[in-house]
């Protein structure tokens, strides 16, 4: 009888496991099936290291606190998409399309390229990089390669449905085109009223394309302030800490148009949920309190060349600054890690009413 008794505790013991195990995993489970990541150097992941690209940053010091070292991350670790992967509930990071294939696709690929931008000749002066029109491409043949995943389109249809489209596009069409007057014609072509007309044009009919090919909840996100950047400070800001308003203020123009359209499709396309995620506002609350956050340089590249340390990006094996979660910059134009969690965090989950619109990333994933 004891031997039986003994017999049954082991049992219940090992199905007790079981149970726990599985409901582990299910706790564990993403909030959405998969994330679909398209923007420029602030989210690229390695899609550029294989390019003949000045845009690259697969080398030391990118990456030192990172897992493994340097990916192509313009960072000193993570980057927003990362954050907020992390906050959906993934295991592990989205794969750069050059390397995502098989059943990892269906957790989501990102396309992200430095240098892109919603014009095609934005940052040619940089050399290779995947245009946004490029990327919405790679993404159709994605979507192929889920077809014959999963059996059917409307099986692919209704999967894609559920997953989140991260979407920032538009800072190099300003930084590696309309100020860049050397370079470009465009800013000699159009006002910043006009430009932002322009380039919402475009980058609406991209958004579009994303729509036919399965994607309904998307995040779109607007520009930071690029006339705050250490490069923007060093080359243009009288004591390099007072921002470049010519700059903030084209920014704020595309951010509230953008915004708007945000608005229109949602009124013109069945079942899109957009949002609008004021990056430019989470920076602005930034700086105006930048011990609060934990800063205490938000001028001034972790690491980089001459003033500001904001003239050129890292150089390879250059020793960058050592309490890098001080800094608000990693290097000349990209935020560090500490300020990618800032803002993926309040992406994800709005700390006040406008950082996020109509509603934030954690509510998109619920609806």
């Amino acid at each position: 009888m004891a031997r039986e008794l003994k017999k049954m505790g082991v049992v219940c013991g090992i199905v007790l496991l079981i149970l726990i195990n599985t409901w582990c995993k299910a706790q564990a489970a993403p909030q959405v099936p998969c994330y679909f990541i398209f923007g420029d150097s602030l989210v690229d992941n390695g899609n550029n290291n294989q390019l003949q690209s000045l845009a690259r940053a697969n080398y030391l010091p990118y990456g030192i606190d990172f897992p493994g070292g340097p990916t192509g991350r313009f960072s000193n670790g993570k980057t927003t998409v990362d954050v907020i992967a992390e906050l959906l509930g993934f295991d592990d990071y989205i794969p750069p399309y050059v390397s995502a294939s098989g059943q990892d696709i269906l957790k989501g690929v990102n396309y992200a390229s430095a240098a892109a931008g919603i014009r095609e000749e934005t940052g040619q002066q940089l050399g290779g990089r995947i245009s946004f029109s490029g990327q919405v491409k790679n993404y159709q043949n994605t979507v192929s390669q889920v077809v014959n995943l999963l059996g059917d389109e409307n099986s692919a249809a209704d999967y894609l449905s559920k997953c989140i489209y991260s979407i920032g596009m538009g800072s190099n069409d300003y930084l590696n085109n309309y100020f860049m007057p050397l370079y470009y014609s465009t800013s000699n072509r159009y006002t910043p009223e006009q430009y932002a007309d322009v380039l919402l044009q475009d980058y609406s009919q991209q958004l579009r394309l994303l729509y036919q090919y399965g994607a309904r909840k998307m995040v779109l996100f607007g520009l930071g302030q690029i006339g705050c950047s250490p490069n923007e400070l060093a080359q243009n800001s009288p004591d390099g800490s007072t921002c470049v308003e010519r700059i903030n203020s084209a920014n704020q123009i595309f951010n509230n148009k953008l915004k708007s359209l945000a608005n229109d499709l949602n009124s013109n396309l069945a079942d899109a949920k957009f949002i609008f995620v004021d990056s430019y506002g989470i920076f602005q609350d930034i700086l105006s309190s930048p011990s609060s956050y934990g800063f205490r340089v938000v001028n001034a590249g972790c690491c980089g060349v001459g003033r500001n340390n904001g003239q050129i990006t890292c150089l390879p094996y250059q020793t960058p600054c050592q309490n890098r979660d001080e800094y608000l910059f990693w290097d000349a134009f990209h935020p560090s890690e500490a300020g990618n969690a800032i803002i993926g965090r309040r992406a994800y989950n709005a700390q006040s009413a406008s950082d996020a619109y109509p509603v934030d990333i954690s509510q998109l994933a619920q609806l």
